[in-house]
């Protein structure tokens, strides 16, 4: 801390900068290699909130909550493909890595999916759904909730187990098929796919595979069946304190815990 403060003090860096010179001296790097420079610009703010650091007046305006031009609002074609029929034609995830299709993304999530479009910190991945030449729906992948009783029970990992590994369960926070796609079977055929698909785009991504998914059903929304289907596991279910409450109360829906590992011996790799 004290090298920090003299760095920030006695520097013309601006706080990008600042930010790659910390992880440089304290290696800290992501499985890549990459320097973890948005989480110590995060740490950094944190510290001047706290009244540790003064960092310098930022470059840029803050574009955080700026709204940009969504493409034209989603709604079914006019003719509807027989749900049969389209069923029968190859399915598709297209992982989402230029700004075209992160403003799909965004759409299909903001006018379809009821909890709407949120940006992630931190490692993620997106995937539009094709279903032959229709576009069926998205899935988006982030970090791991950090404690969950019955998941981490299920692993038999400890405390500081967890904190070492986190980073290799990965967590579906988005899952949406667009309400006019009744194709038979699509939600479980997405999931078995996605699952054989995302290690390989996320070692390739960010270094490391992942060797465990998991998923957040709300029970008062959805039965889960699809991911029953898909042989994801359901080990439990959450208590509907959210991740700020701090009185045992709960303030949001409780949702069912669904597992899936991606290869086998995963829990001697977790602990």
């Amino acid at each position: 801390m004290q090298w920090i403060q003299s760095l920030v003090a006695g520097s013309e860096l601006n706080r990008s900068q600042l930010a790659r010179q910390v992880c440089q001296q304290l290696d800290w790097i992501n499985p890549a290699g990459q320097l973890k420079a948005m989480s110590c610009r995060v740490a950094m703010l944190r510290m001047e909130r706290a009244g540790l650091i003064r960092l310098p007046k930022p470059t840029h305006r803050d574009s955080n909550g700026c709204r940009h031009p969504l493409p034209r609002l989603i709604w079914p074609p006019q003719r509807l493909a027989d749900p049969n029929v389209l069923g029968r034609e190859s399915l598709r995830l297209e992982r989402v890595d230029n700004s075209q299709a992160r403003r799909w993304y965004q759409a299909l999530m903001e006018q379809h999916h009821y909890l709407g479009y949120t940006p992630l910190a931190g490692a993620q991945l997106r995937y539009l759904i094709w279903q032959g030449h229709e576009l069926a729906g998205g899935l988006g992948f982030g970090a791991a909730a950090w404690s969950i009783a019955p998941r981490d029970q299920w692993i038999g990992w400890t405390a500081g187990q967890r904190q070492r590994q986190l980073h290799r369960v990965v967590n579906n926070n988005r899952f949406l098929i667009l309400p006019w796609m009744r194709v038979p079977n699509m939600g479980s055929r997405v999931l078995s796919q996605v699952a054989r698909q995302l290690p390989h785009d996320w070692q390739e991504r960010y270094g490391y595979q992942p060797v465990l998914l998991e998923s957040f059903v709300d029970q008062e929304r959805f039965s889960g069946r699809s991911y029953r289907a898909a042989n994801w596991l359901c080990v439990g279910q959450t208590q509907g304190r959210g991740k700020l409450e701090k009185h045992h109360r709960r303030i949001v829906p409780i949702k069912w815990i669904f597992l899936y590992p991606l290869c086998t011996g995963f829990r001697s790799l977790l602990s």
